[in-house]
């Protein structure tokens, strides 16, 4: 098998039903998107690891569940310390050392090495994932923009890099290679959305996503003859929402609806730009999403009678479905049917386990212990590869799948607040169960908790997951 350029694009905040392919319903045009899906194969039961960002992106990138490190719940913030453990073999790293090219364009969120003005650590008196808005931003005044950034994509395997770490955080300005490209001299006014802080002078919320496309259709024209991986990070549709002026009033979902469709149009521009290079039919090319739908997704059924999570439960935080099943479509031409449909579970933790597949290796002791290969189905196979996966919350909730069924560790599923209108529009009921279990065969939507009726299920993918959380068990 002759091995593919990997093209890999990761939309932040999107849900599984703003695809008009997933959703018959949605109330967004998704043009390129759909004929991807129908030049390749769109997976309906993709999961990323967690329901937010950092979790999910290390997991991508490592074939590791995040909750194995020190971040056992939430995300990074601003100054907090590099996730992906240094020696820790990534997806970059894996394909770099087998001849491939890598480079990173777009968000990181997996945390730096800052260099600081008295010496002391970046995050000096808080922990990592600790949300504490004024104590970060007294600490970004110590921190010496010029001097180079360690732990970054170009020290986890990525020969280059371009981009912002998280759109809505300091400093805003353009990360290139281990350095800001300007420096930020000024401090964000408050009426840009994001977190206070510096800022580099002209700083534009809305020429992020434009610049981030330009730069990957670069990356592909420039690409040379040696096969390449380009993992391709969007900062949109996560806030701010912050549609171009050319996709303003394109979609009947507001302005969320609108930054969908520019995501979709920054997918035209990476499928054009593989046809003009004359290397589609040897690239695989990935969509999917690091998690859910913020919650805004709520009040847009109200306005527009569009629903991000489509028939699912829960948004980005939540340990239902919404949270964590994400769009994921993968073309390969020769290799993935036209048009194809896959309903076998995956979970974005596969990306590093597919690419030893592709490769035709086997992956070291250690690394990418929760990844399995989807090659199988990525060739049309109707087969399972993966016989459970763990979702894990923005609170730190364990769930985990296997088959039909899935059982939630705790309570509720619930980390945002689920509005009562919403319950009542769709059926659902409260209970005073310590735990939830549903048979998503028969309830996609997760309404009715079989917790009491099927104890010996609930035992058994209870210590399927015990099991799993101490390591002993493979995927």
């Amino acid at each position: 098998m002759k091995r593919p350029n990997i093209v890999y694009i990761l939309a932040d905040d999107m849900g599984y039903g703003d695809m008009g392919c997933n959703n018959p319903g949605s109330k967004i045009p998704t043009p390129n998107l759909d004929r991807l899906a129908g030049q390749g194969m769109r997976f309906t039961d993709a999961h990323a690891p967690s329901s937010v960002c950092t979790p999910s992106r290390y997991s991508i990138l490592t074939g590791r569940y995040c909750w194995r490190t020190g971040l056992k719940a939430g995300v990074l913030w601003p100054w907090d310390p590099p996730l992906i453990e240094p020696g820790r073999l990534t997806v970059a790293g894996l394909l770099r050392r087998n001849g491939y090219r890598t480079a990173c364009i777009g968000k990181w969120h997996l945390g730096w090495t800052w260099a600081t003005r008295n010496g002391e650590p970046a995050n000096q008196g808080v922990e990592p994932g600790v949300y504490d808005v004024a104590r970060r931003q007294e600490l970004g005044k110590n921190i010496d923009f010029t001097k180079p950034m360690r732990g970054g994509p170009v020290d986890c395997g990525f020969e280059t890099y371009f981009g912002e770490d998280v759109p809505n955080f300091p400093p805003y300005a353009w990360f290139e290679q281990d350095r800001l490209r300007d420096q930020p001299t000024e401090e964000k006014p408050a009426r840009l959305f994001g977190l206070p802080g510096a800022m580099a002078p002209g700083w534009k919320l809305d020429a992020v996503m434009p610049e981030l496309t330009r730069r990957a259709v670069r990356a592909i024209e420039d690409s040379g003859n040696d096969p390449f991986f380009l993992y391709f990070a969007l900062t949109a549709p996560h806030t701010p929402i912050v549609p171009t002026v050319e996709f303003q009033g394109r979609s009947g979902a507001g302005p969320y609806g609108d930054y969908v469709c520019e995501v979709d149009g920054c997918v035209g521009e990476v499928m054009a730009a593989l046809e003009r290079r004359g290397i589609a039919d040897r690239t695989l090319l990935v969509f999917t999403s690091d998690n859910g739908p913020e919650n805004t997704a709520y009040q847009r059924i109200r306005e527009y009678g569009h629903a991000s999570m489509a028939q699912l439960r829960g948004l980005k935080r939540d340990t239902w479905e919404g949270g964590h099943r994400v769009p994921f479509i993968a073309r390969w031409p020769g290799v993935t049917p036209s048009g194809g449909t896959c309903d076998r579970l995956a979970s974005l933790a596969d990306l590093m386990a597919t690419s030893a597949a592709l490769l035709g290796t086997a992956l070291p002791d250690g690394a990418g212990e929760d990844s399995v290969s989807l090659l199988p189905l990525l060739q049309g196979k109707d087969e399972p590869v993966r016989s459970f996966t763990v979702h894990h919350s923005c609170s730190g909730r364990f769930a985990i799948r296997q088959r039909d069924w899935v059982l939630i560790d705790a309570p509720s599923g619930d980390d945002n607040g689920e509005p009562a209108w919403f319950k009542e529009e769709r059926g659902y009921t409260s209970h005073d169960c310590p735990g939830e279990l549903f048979c998503l065969r028969e309830d996609m939507a997760e309404r009715k908790n079989l917790f009491r009726e099927q104890p010996g299920i609930v035992a058994a993918l209870s210590a399927l997951l015990t099991q799993v959380k101490r390591g002993g068990l493979p995927v």
